[in-house]
């Protein structure tokens, strides 16, 4: 059921477009282009290509959180605008790009989580309740490196149980560390960022 907010407001004096002009959003959006491209060649089934756009749009989220964080002087607004748009973003790149035939599923829970994660936020000693999801696509582009050693078959398979545990595992009680909050993390990310793009540039050659 739709409950109306009928909670007078101030309104904005600044236009949507605005917001384009706030460098973490930017980076938001160019993670968004990288899953868009990611959706695309999974569909034409140029995989390599996925897999690049996919760990790319991990990148630029992790890179527009260490921005907004380092930034000075960004309003309450800013803030609060960069922050939803980063939440939506992470459904599109985390929940559905992933892997399309468990689709639902991964959409479903990785709604909940990031619902759950908006309200609550972080627990006591700053970790998330549930596997953050953008490890889900951190591990399935890894697995899809072995995708050479199975039956097509049979790879499917796998990545289809591999994304169903990762979506019970984004809305598990578990609680796993921030890992974009440690400055070592970031540097392993981009390393396997590079080293995921030359794997799969190599095979498109």
């Amino acid at each position: 059921m739709t409950i109306e907010n009928n909670t007078p407001h101030k309104k904005p004096n600044r236009r949507i477009l605005s917001y384009i002009n706030d460098l973490p959003n930017v980076c938001s959006l160019i993670g968004l282009g990288c899953t868009l491209l990611a959706i695309y060649f999974l569909l034409i089934g140029i995989y390599p290509a996925a897999m690049i756009g996919m760990i790319w749009a991990v990148g630029f989220d992790w890179a527009d959180g260490l921005i907004a964080r380092r930034m000075k002087g960004r309003i309450l607004t800013d803030q609060k605008f960069g922050g939803q748009l980063d939440l939506l973003i992470d459904v599109v790149s985390y929940g559905v790009t992933p892997f399309l035939p468990v689709i639902f599923a991964m959409l479903v829970f990785g709604v909940m989580r990031l619902s759950y994660f908006s309200t609550f936020g972080l627990t006591d000693d700053a970790k998330y309740t549930g596997l953050a999801i953008d490890n889900n696509s951190i591990i399935l582009v890894f697995i899809f490196m072995f995708s050479e050693y199975f039956e097509s078959s049979t790879f499917a398979i796998i990545l289809a149980v591999s994304g169903l545990c990762l979506a019970v595992l984004n809305v598990s009680q578990i609680e796993t560390p921030k890992l974009s909050g440690n400055p070592l993390n970031v540097i392993i990310l981009s390393v396997y960022i590079i080293f995921v793009t030359v794997f799969y540039g190599s095979t498109l050659l």
